[in-house]
């Protein structure tokens, strides 16, 4: 499943792992939330959210994967039913990790680790469809930018007609203003 780590295993061996992950998952989608150490949380992070990948997929070869590693038949139907379906419109994070303070006989950090069971936010949908309706608008704005432009260039070649033509015949009326200054001079 997930790519083993560098380091000492939880447990004897790399059987003995695999054993209390697959326990540990059993547990979780059973009771839907479970208290743990803060390693053996993180470690059994991606192995449940692989399994309930292969349960949103619901085929016949994603049953019997998961069966090949959970033995409890109650508990994969479970996943595959009730579990399955309440994260049919997530995309991931499927479990949640919550660090509850040291142990008290070991002094070991303790965590939850519980089942992400609520439906997707309506911020985030909103949020996704204001980003869709900002990229289909961006075309339409480009294209009244370009507009206004254009009539703002018109509107300016306008205004600027009247103004150049009023400086023109003030330019006339310097030049013959001061050819008669010029005429008397000589």
């Amino acid at each position: 499943m997930p790519t083993p780590t560098k380091g000492p295993r939880l447990g004897g061996g790399p059987a003995h792992e695999r054993l209390m992950l697959a326990n540990l998952a059993a547990a979780l989608f059973e009771h839907k939330r479970i208290t743990t150490t803060v390693t053996k949380a993180k470690r059994l992070k991606p192995y449940a959210e692989r399994l309930v990948t292969f349960a949103k997929r619901g085929d016949l070869a994603s049953r019997r994967r998961v069966l090949g590693l959970i033995s409890d038949k109650g508990v994969v139907h479970e996943l595959f039913t009730d579990i399955a379906g309440a994260v049919a419109n997530r995309d991931g994070g499927y479990t949640r990790i919550t660090k509850i303070g040291n142990r008290k006989g070991d002094n070991a950090p303790m965590a939850v680790i519980e089942l992400v069971l609520e439906p997707v936010s309506p911020k985030q949908a909103v949020v996704a469809e204001a980003t869709a309706a900002a990229a289909k608008a961006a075309p339409a704005a480009e294209e009244e930018v370009v507009e206004t432009e254009a009539a703002e260039t018109e509107a300016a070649e306008t205004e600027e007609a009247p103004a150049a033509e009023a400086e023109a015949a003030e330019a006339e009326a310097a030049e013959t203003e001061e050819a008669p200054a010029a005429e008397d001079k000589k």
